[in-house]
């Protein structure tokens, strides 16, 4: 077996939408990249759905574009990032799933959630895992499935089925289980970060669950081996890529992009705005537990180091609030305008909107909310809509940070200092500089964006002797820019006041 011998990374991306590998030089930079559009199934009203054999066609065809761009023999390791609690059950023998893959978005289990919350078993899962009873989460997908898969459970038992989150279904695949001369040396496997999202994996004991796997009725035999994130998991299977290369790492993708940020010590957070925004808080070596509506999850850890976990936020709608703007009320034609459009006029003039399009996320947690636009006058325009909706993103973010703030100072913890963000929104200078001013902290951009790929490519590196450890981890992390808050702490308390004024509203809608 030959291994690449230079110090690039391969990090192959797994998003909602998209399906990317880019290849990082050891500094970080990016030296080659390649993307394809993942179409999304609607079957019915609630469900959503990928076809897991795309995933795997398409993420192997852009590893092979983004080897041959980059040089092949540059690269020395792989790592995996993946979109999180996304669902697939394949059969072993044939390599098969059974079923489309059921996306992290996807409702059909909401009636199972809300029947195990009747049982009273809300408390125990969330003292157990971290999470909420919610079908957000992989368990209710996985019992779903297996209830109506005839002869599934059974097969299951006998050991013939295997269930995963999306970095699993790749991993088996780039080791072995795409061919059928290699599949029995197919590796079942998934790290921390994937496994606290399942409601079956316990954060404390860092074991699978029996109490859990009871409630849902899940047979153990179906689960993956559950390892440290960064991790030399196997080797690619020969004849795949160029060359052989190790499997150096497997995270979630805001586990990744927390990693990717630089934020590997307690009370470092970063927000990642894409589709939506998820604000993740280092806690270190403590599952915090969330009095405010907060999830408690395991953050990336490395090889022979003590588990680590973050707190948690998400918003469902954050940057799908400008996709609205451009496909729903055709106020623009592309997202990129939105800025310019936003910045024509002063302020939002008295509007505020709450784009609770599919319900509020944390710390809401509220299903039945629906959007809502106040402040309305004869003097609004489609440039106030417009500010109103990218200051609903940072709204939204700062209710998170407001909350996780709570939670750390209610258990002795300093307040957050500063937010280190991410994602194709984060580009956004108007958005960026008002989070600033709501948060009355810094809000810093890095030079490198694709911090999702690149704590993949980080924790591969660390596996993989690319190298030392966390010190060098944290050297490689650069600013871009520094926003400073410029609003008078009363003028932005009083903004999350109109903000908190008009969620009631959509509440009360």
């Amino acid at each position: 077996m030959t291994t690449a011998p230079s110090s690039a990374i391969l990090a192959l991306d797994q998003g909602t939408s998209s399906i990317r590998a880019i290849v990082f030089d050891r500094t970080g930079g990016v030296a080659a990249m390649a993307q394809r559009e993942l179409p999304q199934s609607y079957p019915q009203p609630g469900w959503v759905e990928h076809d897991a054999r795309r995933i795997w066609a398409d993420q192997l065809a852009t590893a092979r574009e983004a080897l041959a761009a980059a040089g092949a023999g540059r690269v020395a390791a792989l790592g995996i990032t993946n979109q999180r609690e996304t669902t697939v059950l394949w059969d072993r023998a044939s390599g098969e799933p059974l079923h489309p893959a059921i996306v992290w978005q996807d409702c059909r289990t909401a009636e199972t959630c809300a029947a195990l919350r009747a049982q009273g078993l809300e408390a125990e899962v969330r003292a157990r895992t971290g999470l909420l009873l919610n079908p957000y989460f992989s368990g209710t997908k996985l019992k779903w499935l297996l209830d109506r898969i005839p002869g599934a459970r059974a097969r299951a038992q006998r050991g013939e089925l295997a269930f995963g989150t999306i970095d699993s279904w790749l991993l088996w695949m780039l080791s072995g289980g795409a061919a059928a001369s290699t599949r029995a040396q197919a590796v079942h496997a998934t790290d921390v970060s994937n496994a606290s999202r399942t409601l079956l994996w316990n954060i404390h004991t860092q074991q699978w669950d029996d109490t859990l796997l009871r409630a849902l009725d899940i047979p153990r035999e179906l689960l993956p081996q559950v390892l440290p994130s960064s991790h030399v998991y196997g080797h690619t299977a020969p004849g795949l890529l160029p060359v052989v290369l190790p499997i150096g790492a497997l995270a979630g993708d805001q586990q990744a992009a927390l990693f990717g940020q630089g934020c590997v010590r307690p009370g470092l957070a970063k927000n990642t705005y894409g589709t939506g925004c998820f604000l993740l808080l280092h806690t270190g070596g403590v599952a915090q537990a969330s009095h405010s509506g907060l999830l408690t999850t395991a953050a990336a850890r490395l090889d022979g180091q003590a588990p680590q976990y973050a707190l948690e936020g998400s918003v469902f709608v954050g940057g799908a609030v400008v996709q609205w703007l451009r496909d729903g009320l055709h106020a623009i034609a592309a997202s990129g305008e939105v800025e310019a459009l936003a910045q024509s006029v002063p302020d939002a003039g008295g509007v505020v909107f709450v784009p609770a399009f599919t319900g509020l996320g944390a710390p809401y947690w509220r299903a039945d909310a629906t959007g809502t636009i106040t402040g309305l006058t004869r003097g609004s325009t489609m440039a106030h809509v417009a500010r109103a909706a990218l200051e609903s993103i940072a709204f939204q973010s700062a209710a998170l940070l407001q909350a996780m703030n709570r939670d750390v100072q209610a258990a002795g913890g300093p307040p957050v200092a500063e937010l280190r963000v991410d994602g194709g929104a984060s580009a956004n200078d108007l958005l960026m500089q008002f989070q600033a001013d709501l948060l009355g902290i810094p809000v810093v951009r890095p030079q490198v964006l694709e911090t999702t790929a690149l704590g993949a490519a980080y924790l591969a590196g660390l596996s993989c002797g690319v190298y030392a450890g966390l010190a060098t981890i944290e050297s490689l992390w650069a600013a871009q820019r520094r926003f400073e808050p410029e609003l008078a702490p009363a003028q932005a308390q009083a903004r999350m006041q109109e903000w908190e004024r008009a969620v009631r509203k959509a509440l009360a809608a």
